[in-house]
């Protein structure tokens, strides 16, 4: 995809921004999908590991895709509008290889359509995204009728559009769908947002700034066809009440025994970045794990990893020491988010 890294702001300062105020993100690429049909919920409940019946219509979802051998295949968003119709929005690196998997295992009468060539899709995250919103699209008793993790379908400059109150970034904030078809109504969405003096564009060198300081996982780091959702630590998202999904086995026993590995966060305590796939150390000894992300916090101003440690060795606190470039920085292990959450509270 053609897309862009930055804006003229900068990495960092577009970074600062949407933790201040409000930015504005094209992630058109994404995956959106629709699954529809009396079969769509058995769908669900064999591809993932969580449960969707007794979700609410227009409320949303994490959750993965899971292998039979009980690795991740992606992860995604599911949004309910009725028991017989979901939203899914995969993400844009492997949304080929998703559509792909996801069609091979429909239950009977069961319909999965990509929509993505028909819809684009806007993100607008921030502190100061719902009054932005407010002040030039949307009545501000709509926005505030749309909770976390929830979405509504809303009339946007006389045309009807689906928006949720989702995000990567941490940050309060906006998806919204909107007729790919009408190029108009896009450029003319975008062009309203960004003139408020809240709003910035920002690239997609922020968006995994943003997601790292988060500890919010990404496929072909965090997330992969070995790594399983109880190492990843989202075992939140595992229902008691699934059962027969892909994989249920290895998630089932990891979850009883335990897994060989945890995914943890690591603050560097010196100066230098880590880079996926520096090797971790304890003070003395063998290697204990993987850098599988890795880069600069603006809001820390300090160096931040994720990593893949061996679960004896995966302490929180515990001081660690990471390969860079032929030198071990000190660091130290902590939960894998760095900065507190400030979305709203999700619906019970």
């Amino acid at each position: 995809y053609d897309m862009p890294i930055q804006y003229p702001m900068g990495i960092l300062k577009e970074h600062e921004w949407v933790r201040t105020r409000a930015g504005l993100f094209d992630v058109s690429h994404m995956g959106q999908c629709r699954l529809t049909g009396s079969g769509a919920l058995a769908t669900l409940h064999k591809i993932t590991p969580s449960a969707f019946g007794k979700m609410a219509a227009g409320q949303c979802k994490y959750s993965v895709l899971t292998t039979p051998t009980g690795g991740v295949v992606d992860d995604l968003i599911v949004t309910k509008l009725a028991d017989d119709d979901f939203i899914l929005v995969l993400n844009a690196g492997c949304k080929d290889k998703d559509m792909a998997w996801i069609n091979q295992h429909l239950a009977p009468d069961t319909r999965f359509t990509y929509a993505g060539d028909h819809v684009a899709l806007l993100a607008l995250q921030g502190p100061y995204a719902a009054r932005a919103l407010a002040d030039t699209l949307l009545p501000e008793t709509v926005i505030d009728g749309i909770p976390y993790m929830s979405g509504a379908w809303v009339s946007m400059m006389g045309h009807k559009v689906f928006i949720t109150r989702t995000g990567y970034t941490g940050e309060d904030g906006f998806e919204i769908m909107l007729p790919a078809d009408d190029a108009d109504l896009t450029q003319k969405v975008w062009a309203v947002l960004a003139a408020h003096d809240d709003v910035r564009p920002i690239g997609l060198g922020a968006r995994d700034s943003l997601r790292l300081e988060m500890g919010y996982p990404l496929y072909g780091h965090e997330l992969d066809d070995t790594t399983s959702p109880v190492e990843a630590g989202l075992t939140w998202i595992l229902s008691r009440k699934n059962t027969g999904f892909h994989g249920e086995a290895r998630i089932r026993k990891e979850l009883a025994d335990g897994a060989p590995r945890k995914r943890m966060g690591v603050l560097l305590t010196e100066p230098g970045i880590a880079r996926d796939g520096a090797d971790l150390y304890p003070p003395a000894g063998e290697t204990i794990g993987v850098l599988t992300s890795g880069g600069f916090s603006p809001t820390l101003k300090q160096a931040i990893a994720l990593a893949y440690v061996a679960t004896a060795h995966a302490v929180d606190g515990a001081e660690v020491r990471v390969d860079v470039r032929g030198r071990r920085l000190t660091a130290k292990l902590q939960a894998p988010s760095f900065v507190r959450a400030r979305t709203l509270k999700q619906p019970a």
